[in-house]
């Protein structure tokens, strides 16, 4: 019997997450490793579990993830999009709310790259007038 499950895929900064939404109990896997475990703080776990608090379903899935790149603010924000996009693969219906919170829009702010004659993007040297 094959187990059915809905797939998402979120970016942020240079995070990418694949999240993998399976009929459970509620338990969350990341790079198969306890949830708790993978992010230690209250406010990123509070931002990965806001898709499915908003759309009340915390306990109708076990969540697997694989998150790849960047630290672990932009990997919590990739699997929170990834999470939000699974959700809308499972109820096409719970899209209008995950949109009115902002969670289907992928956060297009990246690292702006360092200019020539500059200490960086846009901290200039020390200027010198003699």
């Amino acid at each position: 019997m094959t187990q059915l499950e809905y797939y998402g895929t979120g970016r942020r900064k240079t995070s990418t997450a694949r999240v993998f939404l399976r009929l459970g109990k509620g338990a969350i896997t990341i790079n198969h490793r306890e949830f708790e475990k993978f992010f230690t703080t209250d406010s990123l776990r509070t931002q990965v579990r806001r898709p499915l608090m908003l759309t009340e379903t915390g306990d109708k899935f076990d969540i697997l993830a694989t998150v790849a790149g960047g630290g672990v603010n932009g990997q919590a924000g990739a699997v929170r999009l990834a999470v939000a996009r699974a959700l809308v693969e499972y109820n096409a219906e719970l899209r209008k709310q995950l949109k009115k919170d902002g969670l289907l829009t992928s956060d297009a702010r990246r690292k702006e790259r360092k200019k020539y004659g500059l200490a960086g993007a846009r901290k200039r040297f020390q200027f010198s007038k003699r």
